[in-house]
């Protein structure tokens, strides 16, 4: 297994800077101090330079490091899906030593190398059930990534977002799809384009502005959209309204809720899209009954939480063990947009 990079860091000889501010940068300056590890500058791409400071250092450019120190290690600190992004991260990576930190989009657990060892059964048991040989590459490939840091596993393991469909998501004519975390309905548009005979889609998205996009973006199909957070209680609670990934349940907005069974109320849907910032395992449990009766395809996203690697498939083996698990991670820096398959 990798070396644990918060364990190399420590014992680094080579300067280390920051690529990226923000929220990600936060958490990362968060363990590093966590662990005495220090750091000697933050750069930003071009258009972010502009005499600001984070944490109190001056946000300088990647050349203007390179000239100072010449050799560095590089923490990349922030995500992207940007092709173009990626380019630019590779071809730092091959002037530097570059990392990509693993920490949690949700929650504050670590996984390093305490934590895979700790968890080592769990992780060793959803290996051995997963359905084919690139899930059991992109499951090892991605824990390699958490615990060193090092960017190529990841890029060794990418499928692009057709090969699902292609590999595993046989359809038929009478799809109902069910849209959690339906964002500004980008994901309800490629289902109706990918089941052009679809009988209905169903799609909840709790940010107020984004559901707003969702309603207007998909006006044109045969659809139903709901403002409400999706979790394992119907009632009411709070989620703080901040758009997209930076959204999550906490403090925040008294927001509506509901579990899936109670929004359906026994209605049948073939296929459950869940991406819901950390409340994935909630929603499964919220679940139950729809899982029972109607045996759903589901897509679950597993990047949120660190536990969700393990948590998200035995949560859904508790409810039913007829599942065959399906893994992929489609190119995005961190791991995110890393996702089971339940069919």
């Amino acid at each position: 297994m990798e070396r644990d990079l918060w364990q190399y860091l420590k014992t680094a000889q080579k300067p280390i800077v920051l690529y990226g501010m923000g929220n990600g940068a936060d958490k990362i300056i968060k363990v590093l101090e966590q662990k005495g590890i220090s750091y000697s500058g933050i750069f930003a791409s071009d258009g972010f330079v502009r005499n600001k400071l984070f944490h109190g250092m001056p946000i300088e450019s990647y050349s203007a490091l390179k000239e100072r120190f010449g050799d560095m290690i590089v923490l990349l600190c922030f995500g992207t899906h940007l092709l173009q992004v990626i380019d630019n991260i590779k071809k730092i990576a091959k002037e530097q030593e570059l990392y990509a930190p693993e920490v949690p989009v949700i929650g504050d657990r670590l996984f390093d190398f305490h934590y895979y060892c700790e968890n080592k059964a769990d992780f060793d048991s959803i290996y051995s059930l997963l359905a084919d040989e690139q899930s059991r590459l992109t499951f090892s490939n991605t824990v390699k990534y958490k615990l060193s840091g090092k960017i190529d596993y990841l890029f060794n393991c990418e499928t692009s977002f057709d090969e699902p469909f292609q590999n595993i998501l046989a359809s038929n004519s009478k799809e109902r799809v069910l849209d959690l975390g339906a964002y500004n309905g980008d994901t309800a548009l490629d289902f109706a384009d990918r089941f052009p005979f679809y009988e209905k889609i169903i799609a909840v998205e709790p940010d107020k502005k984004t559901f707003k996009k969702l309603a207007e973006n998909t006006k044109g199909l045969k659809i139903d959209c709901f403002n409400i957070c999706i979790s394992d209680f119907t009632g009411t609670g709070e989620f703080s309204m901040n758009g997209g990934r930076n959204s999550s349940v906490g403090e925040g907005t008294q927001t509506e809720f509901s579990t899936v069974d109670d929004l359906l109320k026994g209605e049948r849907v073939s296929i459950i899209k869940m991406d819901v910032e950390g409340e994935e395992k909630r929603a499964i449990k919220g679940a139950e009954k729809t899982i029972l009766a109607h045996r759903p395809k589901m897509i679950i996203s597993a990047y949120h939480r660190t536990e969700d690697f393990f948590e998200i498939p035995k949560t859904v083996l508790s409810i039913r063990k007829d599942y065959k698990i399906y893994m992929r991670h489609f190119p995005s820096l961190p791991a995110w947009d890393t996702v089971y398959y339940f069919i």
